[in-house]
C-alpha cells in the first residue's frame, strides 16, 4: 500500500528543493505513516534518509502527542538576561552578598 497524504515545502538550498512528504507506506509487510524529506536536484530526486516511520499500531498515540502541541508551544522563548561577566558591580549573581558572605 502506498498513498501520499500531502507535502510541505521546506525550502531550497544550493539548487536543491526539499519537501516534507507525509504518506502511508508498507515496509517489510507492515503499514505505517511515513514522514520523510524528499529532495529534487540535478544529482538526485527522491526520498532521503531524513524522516521517520510511525507504525500503524502506534499512530493514535503519535497523533495525540502531535495534537497536544499548540501555537504557544512553538513560540521562541524570551531571551533571559545573562549575568554581567565583565566584573562590573551591577547585577552580580555570584551568590556573594555585599559583606562577602554567601
Amino acid at each position: 500500500m502506498e498513498k501520499d497524504i500531502g507535502k510541505i515545502n521546506k525550502g531550497e538550498f544550493q539548487g536543491t528543493v526539499t519537501d516534507i512528504v507525509v504518506g502511508i507506506r508498507e515496509y517489510n509487510g507492515r503499514v505505517g505513516v511515513d514522514i520523510r524529506e524528499f529532495t529534487q536536484s540535478e544529482a538526485y530526486t527522491g526520498p532521503t534518509k531524513k524522516g521517520l516511520r510511525v507504525p500503524a499500531d502506534k499512530f493514535e498515540e503519535f497523533k495525540k502527542l502531535i495534537n497536544s502541541v499548540n501555537a504557544e508551544d512553538l513560540k521562541a522563548p524570551a531571551q533571559e538576561k545573562l549575568p554581567d561577566k565583565t566584573g562590573g558591580s551591577g547585577g552580580d549573581d555570584s551568590g556573594i552578598d555585599e559583606s562577602g558572605l554567601m
